[in-house]
């Protein structure tokens, strides 16, 4: 038996504490896991060429620490991510993933997800060409990702898609386009997070012609900071219209509730709503592109909204609160669905609550009527919502 055979025997069926040393022995582990498998990398710069894929359940991939073991796709030639996974009880930690040609970590579908102190980044700072997604599970029931960081990437640093029970918590996103977004995805809670240099911050967006719609996301206790890097996404992407200077957005998107979070420096918006009209993309009957039913309150808001990243924006800054002044925290393109509300105003059960008049200031765009009345009004937000029940990263399935 050979060495590489021993190896990969001690590893899958847990023999011993040998670790992998090079990429030829890194891919063979991947190609041979069996379910339970550790696969275990040693500290340092392992350089990887091509994507590395894991198609086996209950997998464990663990480093020897975020800024420890370091897999390198400086280099690569072969792939469409650094690694791919398409396997659930998946266990991604203590590693970096770096300077891949596509997306840094993908994990598709399956259950019950962990990436726990995973740094993804493209060392070149903010450009287009750098892969679009960090850390990047989709159609997975069951998500946690913690303690991790992700710099760079050309759409989002993390994005949960299309997904269910998610936790995205105590993570630093910095330089990316979209810091942390959850898509069409139900019941996450994000928190905990630092988001900042980012375009913007954190974004809760559902999107049409996808299976999942999303509802019930929560966003608290996050720091969102200073999101005004200049939007370096590729053109055609959803993220490529995104301004830059948003701290947090909330697209098409219901059951949100928004609170304790720390919004200081973002340039065009602490929060901004918008409706999804966008015929382009060939949006089908069925999909709801009005944000109802959000509540946003408790929040804290600093030094925001003097230089929108929009034209219409800057415009109205000028025209509302002169050369000096500032949009307030909270921008809404004021589109409701005039079939609940037929006299303009978001009503009952789909109403944009701001709680407190005190907590924010909102101002009320009116791009559906042409921008011909725009309000600063308050009183058809001073209202609640029921708190959003706490989301798990257990999946569905489990209970």
């Amino acid at each position: 038996m050979g060495f590489r055979s021993v190896v990969i025997l001690m590893i899958v069926f847990g023999l011993g504490g040998c670790v992998l040393n090079d990429e030829e022995d890194v891919r063979y582990a991947f190609e041979t896991a069996k379910p339970g498998s550790v696969i275990k990398l040693r500290e340092g710069t392992i350089a990887i060429n091509r994507s590395l894929t894991l198609n086996s359940p209950g997998v464990t991939i663990r480093g020897a620490g975020m800024d420890k073991t370091i897999l390198d796709f400086s280099e690569q030639v072969q792939g469409a991510e650094g690694i791919l996974v398409n396997a659930g009880d998946f266990t991604i930690e203590d590693l970096t993933i770096q300077d891949t040609i596509g997306d840094a970590l993908k994990i598709n579908q399956g259950e019950n997800v962990v990436v726990r102190r995973v740094r993804t980044e493209w060392t070149g700072g903010p450009q287009t060409d750098n892969g679009a997604y960090g850390i990047y599970p989709v159609q997975v029931d069951g998500v946690l990702v913690e303690d991790c960081v992700a710099i760079g990437a050309s759409d989002a640093g993390i994005y949960v898609g299309q997904s269910r029970n998610i936790v995205v918590r105590n993570n630093e996103v910095e330089y990316n386009v979209a810091g942390i977004e959850i898509e069409n995805s139900q019941d996450a809670d994000v928190y905990g997070n630092k988001a900042h240099n980012n375009t913007a911050g954190i974004l809760v967006f559902n999107m049409p012609n996808l299976p999942e719609i999303g509802m019930r996301t929560r966003v608290f206790d996050n720091d969102m900071l200073t999101n005004n890097t200049s939007n370096f996404g590729r053109e055609g992407t959803a993220v490529a219209n995104v301004p830059a200077g948003t701290g947090l957005l909330i697209n098409a998107n219901d059951l949100v509730e928004v609170f304790d979070n720390r919004f200081v420096g973002n340039r065009t918006a602490h929060v901004l709503i918008a409706s999804n009209f966008d015929p382009s993309q060939g949006v089908e009957e069925t999909f709801d592109p009005y944000p109802e039913t959000l509540y946003i309150h408790d929040n804290q808001y600093e030094a925001g909204g003097d230089a929108p990243d929009l034209e219409e924006l800057e415009v109205l800054r000028l025209a509302m609160f002169g050369e000096d002044g500032s949009l307030p925290p909270i921008v809404w393109d004021g589109i409701v669905n005039l079939e609940n509300a037929p006299e303009g105003v978001l009503l009952a059960e789909f109403a944009l609550c701001l709680g407190d008049p005190a907590d924010a200031q909102l101002v009320n765009l009116d791009v559906g009527g042409g921008y011909s009345n725009i309000s600063i009004d308050m009183s058809s937000h001073l209202c609640s919502h029921p708190p959003l029940a706490e989301a798990t990263h257990q999946s569905s399935s489990q209970g």
